[in-house]
């Protein structure tokens, strides 16, 4: 069989690959132009939350193009705009009152960034303006959100053009840093922000950043209860703004609004985003604390920052439409309950001797393929295991999210299942049946095994 290649002129992410054409799309099925079905079983990069192909959301988008489509954030307000801040503060971690709005999760963390410094300034604390991050954590792929994210693979080709960021352990229990194990360790991988802080001069540091749940670097990190209870506490103590990246966790995606939400934890900033418009149009924002929009209103008088689609009127109609699906279907809720059921289900994959670990909170989970289940030891990257089983998955029509690199930023293999809220329990079942297929055909094929 002749092997198949796009002919047309898009600069395609990866050029090597070949893209079916996506034709259409409904609940968790996306169908491409030859007819085939495919199982979003990742929500695309976990984008997808209420499912493709929403007569609400269609209604919304027209209703508001038939008004007005495009204004500027440096010229105009408008009521989408501020109807979508008002819902998002109202489901919001306690304290975070005002909201700027992007078109990318990218300019979202380097809005965070800035607008953390410039609050320090502001306030009349210039000398503070360092933020650190973790390792094993992605913000972005713009330069200032790729200093913040702790991933060699990622960063490797850039590495002359990015700024220095401080970075400590990441919260991986099943390769902790520190040798511990959950239910007995006494957070050390929190511990290490105070540790940072003070190498670094709690006169330097502006923020902390991180994901409440890692994505896309290791697969559904998820932190032991008490975590992020104490890195609020060390920020605290030394006058560290919390910033959390909610890029992919925001909107329901871990069973509650935000995953800060399971451990009761008001950051100083959230970062909100895939979740927020469900796939339906690129919208983004940062939800930020009164002091902060304050300080700045009287201090400068002016954000020095902005970009042309900020506090876009369509965009916006359409990302409140999305979140009154939301609560008028109780989609949280079920992204809670069906998570639980896809946990369960995607356990039984440990027998197979490549799945090293699996884990995750709500519709948000994760598998780590490992060579040898004893030592943990990771595959030669070179292998790609994620993008094999990536492949195989695909070609029996279910898409999920390949990752690498999360053992040390370039070894370990993982891969993320994330499918939209409305998926039902035969529909996971048959996500599982697949991976499960696809698993042994690739263990087999290859010689994967302990031994081989």
């Amino acid at each position: 069989m002749a092997e198949k290649v796009n002919k047309d002129h898009i600069f395609y992410r990866n050029p090597t690959k070949y893209y079916p054409t996506a034709e259409r799309g409904e609940g968790i099925y996306i169908y491409d132009s030859e007819g085939k079905q495919y199982i979003d079983g990742s929500g695309g990069a976990v984008v997808v939350s209420i499912g493709h192909g929403v007569e609400e959301v269609k209604k919304a988008m027209l209703g508001q193009a038939g008004k007005i489509a495009f204004t500027h954030g440096s010229q105009f307000t408008t009521e989408a705009a501020i109807d979508l801040a008002e819902k998002l503060v109202n489901i919001s971690p306690e304290g975070l009152d005002r909201v700027y709005f992007l078109s990318g999760g990218s300019e979202a963390v380097e809005t965070a960034v800035k607008m953390a410094r410039q609050y320090q300034v502001d306030r009349g604390a210039p000398s503070k303006y360092k933020v650190i991050s973790r390792w094993t954590s992605y913000h972005g792929n713009t330069l200032g959100a790729l200093a913040l994210s702790g991933h060699t693979g990622r960063r490797k080709y850039y590495q002359p053009l990015i700024q220095h960021t401080p970075h400590i352990a990441p919260a991986y229990c099943y390769r902790c840093s520190f040798g511990s194990e959950p239910g007995k360790c006494n957070l050390e991988c929190a511990e290490e922000l105070e540790k940072a802080i003070l190498y670094e001069g709690p006169e330097s540091v502006s923020a902390f950043m991180a994901e409440p749940v890692v994505g896309a670097t290791a697969g559904a990190l998820v932190p032991q209860d008490g975590y992020f209870q104490r890195i609020r506490e060390i920020c605290d103590k030394y006058d560290v703004l919390l910033i959390v990246d909610e890029v992919m966790t925001g909107i329901g995606r871990t069973g509650k609004i935000f995953a800060v939400d399971h451990w009761n934890v008001a950051p100083d900033m959230l970062i909100c985003a895939k979740g927020l418009a469900g796939g339906y149009t690129p919208i983004y924002c940062l939800l930020t604390k009164e002091k902060i929009y304050r300080t700045i209103k009287e201090g400068n008088g002016t954000f020095v920052h902005g970009h042309t689609y900020s506090q876009n009127p369509l965009s916006s109609a359409i990302a409140l439409a999305v979140l009154v699906y939301i609560e008028k279907h109780d989609l949280v809720n079920r992204s809670a309950k069906m998570g639980a059921y896809l946990l369960e289900k995607l356990k039984v994959l440990e027998r197979h001797p490549i799945v090293g670990n699996v884990r995750g909170l709500g519709l948000f989970a994760g598998l780590e393929f490992v060579r040898n289940k004893e030592t943990k030891e990771t595959f030669d990257p070179k292998l790609k295991v994620n993008v094999l089983i990536g492949n195989r998955v695909f070609e029996k029509g279910l898409i999920i999210y390949p990752g690498g690199g999360g053992a040390d930023g370039v070894h370990g293999d993982h891969i993320l299942v994330a499918p939209p809220f409305v998926i039902t329990e035969e529909q996971i079942d048959q996500i599982v049946k697949i991976l499960d297929e696809s698993i042994a055909e690739i263990t087999e094929e290859k010689g994967l095994d302990a031994s081989g």
